[in-house]
Protein backbone atom coordinates (compact mmCIF):
# COMPACT_ATOMS: atom_id res chain seq x y z
CA UNK A 1 0.00 0.00 0.00
CA UNK A 2 1.15 3.26 -0.80
CA UNK A 3 -0.30 6.61 0.74
CA UNK A 4 -0.25 10.90 -0.09
CA UNK A 5 -0.39 12.44 2.52
CA UNK A 6 -2.56 15.45 1.28
CA UNK A 7 -3.90 18.12 3.34
CA UNK A 8 -2.16 19.34 6.19
CA UNK A 9 -1.97 22.63 5.14
CA UNK A 10 -5.80 23.26 4.60
CA UNK A 11 -6.66 21.57 7.60
CA UNK A 12 -4.31 23.62 9.50
CA UNK A 13 -6.10 26.74 7.57
CA UNK A 14 -9.42 25.66 8.56
CA UNK A 15 -8.87 25.71 11.69
CA UNK A 16 -6.80 29.34 12.14
CA UNK A 17 -3.49 27.44 12.81
CA UNK A 18 0.11 27.90 10.98
CA UNK A 19 0.88 25.80 8.33
CA UNK A 20 3.54 23.65 10.76
CA UNK A 21 0.39 22.98 13.29
CA UNK A 22 -0.28 20.75 10.28
CA UNK A 23 2.50 19.28 9.48
CA UNK A 24 2.55 18.08 12.99
CA UNK A 25 -0.87 16.93 13.14
CA UNK A 26 -0.09 14.73 10.18
CA UNK A 27 2.82 13.46 11.52
CA UNK A 28 0.21 11.99 14.67
CA UNK A 29 -1.80 10.63 11.89
CA UNK A 30 1.36 8.41 10.30
CA UNK A 31 2.28 6.87 13.74
CA UNK A 32 -1.50 5.92 14.20
CA UNK A 33 -2.17 4.65 10.90
CA UNK A 34 1.85 2.34 10.90
CA UNK A 35 0.33 0.83 14.03
CA UNK A 36 -3.21 0.52 12.31
CA UNK A 37 -1.48 -1.46 9.22
CA UNK A 38 0.83 -3.62 11.36
CA UNK A 39 -1.93 -4.56 13.02
CA UNK A 40 -4.21 -5.32 9.92
CA UNK A 41 -1.49 -7.34 8.45
CA UNK A 42 -0.27 -5.17 5.74
CA UNK A 43 2.96 -5.98 4.84
CA UNK A 44 4.56 -2.86 2.91
CA UNK A 45 3.09 0.52 3.75
CA UNK A 46 5.19 3.21 1.56
CA UNK A 47 4.22 6.72 2.52
CA UNK A 48 5.35 10.39 0.82
CA UNK A 49 6.98 12.53 3.44
CA UNK A 50 8.58 15.12 1.20
CA UNK A 51 9.03 15.73 -2.64
CA UNK A 52 12.50 17.01 -4.21
CA UNK A 53 9.57 19.94 -5.44
CA UNK A 54 8.85 20.61 -1.62
CA UNK A 55 12.12 22.83 -1.38
CA UNK A 56 10.48 25.35 -3.24
CA UNK A 57 7.89 25.90 -0.21
CA UNK A 58 8.92 29.15 2.16
CA UNK A 59 11.89 28.93 4.17
CA UNK A 60 9.94 28.89 7.28
CA UNK A 61 7.28 25.88 6.50
CA UNK A 62 10.75 24.07 5.22
CA UNK A 63 12.76 24.46 8.26
CA UNK A 64 9.78 23.39 10.53
CA UNK A 65 9.25 20.29 8.17
CA UNK A 66 12.90 19.75 8.88
CA UNK A 67 12.72 19.86 12.84
CA UNK A 68 9.99 17.56 12.54
CA UNK A 69 12.00 15.13 10.70
CA UNK A 70 14.79 15.65 13.47
CA UNK A 71 11.98 14.43 16.06
CA UNK A 72 9.99 11.71 14.57
CA UNK A 73 13.06 10.07 13.03
CA UNK A 74 13.89 9.25 17.21
CA UNK A 75 10.16 9.02 17.63
CA UNK A 76 9.85 6.51 15.14
CA UNK A 77 12.50 4.47 16.06
CA UNK A 78 11.04 4.06 19.47
CA UNK A 79 7.97 2.83 17.66
CA UNK A 80 9.47 0.36 15.25
CA UNK A 81 11.60 -1.41 17.99
CA UNK A 82 8.17 -1.88 19.48
CA UNK A 83 6.75 -3.14 17.04
CA UNK A 84 8.75 -5.15 15.42
CA UNK A 85 8.19 -2.41 12.01
CA UNK A 86 11.31 -2.31 9.53
CA UNK A 87 11.76 0.99 8.25
CA UNK A 88 13.15 1.95 4.96
CA UNK A 89 14.08 5.82 3.52
CA UNK A 90 13.85 6.67 -0.44
CA UNK A 91 15.37 9.36 -1.90
CA UNK A 92 17.87 11.10 -2.26
CA UNK A 93 18.69 12.31 1.28
CA UNK A 94 22.35 13.65 0.70
CA UNK A 95 20.57 17.68 0.43
CA UNK A 96 19.49 17.29 4.06
CA UNK A 97 21.82 18.02 6.87
CA UNK A 98 24.13 15.55 8.38
CA UNK A 99 22.26 15.44 11.51
CA UNK A 100 19.15 14.68 9.52
CA UNK A 101 20.68 12.07 7.62
CA UNK A 102 22.65 10.47 10.28
CA UNK A 103 19.16 9.76 11.84
CA UNK A 104 17.86 8.12 8.82
CA UNK A 105 20.61 5.91 8.81
CA UNK A 106 20.43 4.98 12.43
CA UNK A 107 16.79 4.02 12.08
CA UNK A 108 17.81 1.90 8.94
CA UNK A 109 20.69 0.02 10.36
CA UNK A 110 18.91 -0.39 13.80
CA UNK A 111 15.29 -1.46 12.36
CA UNK A 112 16.92 -3.87 9.36
CA UNK A 113 16.15 -7.24 10.79
CA UNK A 114 12.33 -6.39 12.44
CA UNK A 115 10.11 -8.84 10.50
CA UNK A 116 6.93 -7.14 10.52
CA UNK A 117 5.73 -4.12 8.86
CA UNK A 118 7.99 -2.35 6.30
CA UNK A 119 7.07 1.14 6.21
CA UNK A 120 9.01 2.66 3.54
CA UNK A 121 8.79 6.93 3.84
CA UNK A 122 10.00 8.70 0.28
CA UNK A 123 11.99 11.57 1.31
CA UNK A 124 13.50 14.06 -0.77
CA UNK A 125 12.15 11.95 -3.38
CA UNK A 126 10.30 12.85 -7.01
CA UNK A 127 9.87 9.56 -9.49
CA UNK A 128 11.08 11.33 -12.07
CA UNK A 129 14.42 12.00 -10.01
CA UNK A 130 14.45 7.96 -9.04
CA UNK A 131 14.14 7.24 -12.30
CA UNK A 132 17.22 9.23 -13.64
CA UNK A 133 19.32 8.23 -10.66
CA UNK A 134 18.54 4.76 -11.93
CA UNK A 135 19.63 5.29 -15.45
CA UNK A 136 23.03 7.17 -14.45
CA UNK A 137 23.85 3.61 -12.65
CA UNK A 138 22.50 1.81 -15.09
CA UNK A 139 24.81 3.99 -17.71
CA UNK A 140 27.92 3.58 -15.40
CA UNK A 141 27.65 -0.43 -14.88
CA UNK A 142 27.48 -0.62 -18.76
CA UNK A 143 30.47 1.69 -18.95
CA UNK A 144 32.54 -0.38 -16.25
CA UNK A 145 31.13 -3.80 -18.21
CA UNK A 146 28.92 -4.93 -15.48
CA UNK A 147 25.63 -5.08 -17.55
CA UNK A 148 25.08 -5.25 -21.23
CA UNK A 149 22.04 -4.04 -23.15
CA UNK A 150 20.96 -7.41 -23.85
CA UNK A 151 20.61 -8.38 -19.67
CA UNK A 152 18.22 -5.46 -19.26
CA UNK A 153 14.63 -6.24 -18.14
CA UNK A 154 11.93 -4.99 -16.16
CA UNK A 155 12.95 -6.84 -13.29
CA UNK A 156 16.85 -5.85 -13.80
CA UNK A 157 15.94 -2.03 -14.35
CA UNK A 158 13.90 -2.41 -11.32
CA UNK A 159 16.69 -3.49 -9.55
CA UNK A 160 18.18 0.03 -9.90
CA UNK A 161 14.93 1.87 -8.15
CA UNK A 162 15.03 3.12 -4.62
CA UNK A 163 12.58 0.66 -4.01
CA UNK A 164 14.67 -2.05 -5.45
CA UNK A 165 13.36 -5.21 -3.44
CA UNK A 166 9.82 -3.84 -2.39
CA UNK A 167 6.96 -5.19 -4.18
CA UNK A 168 4.92 -2.67 -6.48
CA UNK A 169 1.85 -1.18 -4.48
CA UNK A 170 -1.37 -2.97 -4.77
CA UNK A 171 -3.60 0.44 -3.72
CA UNK A 172 -2.81 3.99 -3.81
CA UNK A 173 -4.45 5.90 -1.47
CA UNK A 174 -4.59 9.82 -1.93
CA UNK A 175 -6.74 12.26 0.62
CA UNK A 176 -7.88 15.71 0.42
CA UNK A 177 -9.58 14.67 -3.20
CA UNK A 178 -6.80 15.84 -5.60
CA UNK A 179 -7.04 13.60 -8.27
CA UNK A 180 -2.99 13.35 -9.26
CA UNK A 181 0.42 11.21 -8.71
CA UNK A 182 2.24 14.38 -7.88
CA UNK A 183 5.33 12.67 -9.32
CA UNK A 184 5.03 9.57 -6.66
CA UNK A 185 5.91 6.09 -7.98
CA UNK A 186 6.13 6.54 -11.21
CA UNK A 187 7.34 3.82 -12.51
CA UNK A 188 5.78 1.04 -8.78
CA UNK A 189 2.17 2.75 -9.66
CA UNK A 190 1.62 1.02 -13.24
CA UNK A 191 -0.80 -1.35 -12.17
CA UNK A 192 -1.89 -0.19 -8.75
CA UNK A 193 -5.38 0.77 -7.86
CA UNK A 194 -6.13 4.13 -7.12
CA UNK A 195 -8.54 5.03 -3.93
CA UNK A 196 -9.08 9.20 -3.37
CA UNK A 197 -10.92 10.48 -0.36
CA UNK A 198 -11.92 14.16 0.50
CA UNK A 199 -10.80 13.26 3.61
CA UNK A 200 -7.96 15.72 5.04
CA UNK A 201 -4.28 13.87 5.65
CA UNK A 202 -4.71 15.02 9.47
CA UNK A 203 -8.26 13.59 9.84
CA UNK A 204 -7.66 10.05 8.53
CA UNK A 205 -7.80 7.16 10.61
CA UNK A 206 -8.55 3.51 10.87
CA UNK A 207 -12.21 3.33 9.63
CA UNK A 208 -11.06 5.73 6.62
CA UNK A 209 -8.23 2.67 6.11
CA UNK A 210 -10.28 -0.32 6.48
CA UNK A 211 -12.75 1.94 3.60
CA UNK A 212 -10.22 2.35 1.36
CA UNK A 213 -9.18 -1.79 1.82
CA UNK A 214 -13.24 -2.48 1.52
CA UNK A 215 -13.36 -0.70 -2.14
CA UNK A 216 -9.90 -2.04 -3.12
CA UNK A 217 -11.68 -5.64 -2.58
CA UNK A 218 -14.54 -4.91 -5.09
CA UNK A 219 -12.13 -3.98 -7.71
CA UNK A 220 -10.93 -7.16 -10.50
CA UNK A 221 -7.58 -6.26 -11.43
CA UNK A 222 -6.51 -6.91 -14.88
CA UNK A 223 -3.02 -5.99 -15.32
CA UNK A 224 -3.52 -5.15 -18.92
CA UNK A 225 -5.65 -7.64 -19.73
CA UNK A 226 -9.24 -9.21 -20.73
CA UNK A 227 -12.03 -9.04 -17.12
CA UNK A 228 -13.57 -12.15 -16.17
CA UNK A 229 -17.07 -11.14 -16.95
CA UNK A 230 -16.14 -10.07 -20.47
CA UNK A 231 -14.56 -13.60 -21.20
CA UNK A 232 -18.29 -15.27 -20.63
Amino acid sequence: MALILDGNGRWAKKRGLPRQMGHKKGCETVEQIVEDAARLGIRYLTVYGFSTENWKRPEEEVGALMQLFRYYTKRLLKIAVESNVRVRMIGERSRFAPDIVEGINTLEEKTKDNTGLTFVIAVNYGGRDEITRAVKRVMRDCREGKISESDMTEQVFASYLDTAGIPDPDLLIRTSGELRLSNYLLWQLAYSEIYVTDCLWPDFNKEELLEAIRQYNKRERRFGGVGKMETK
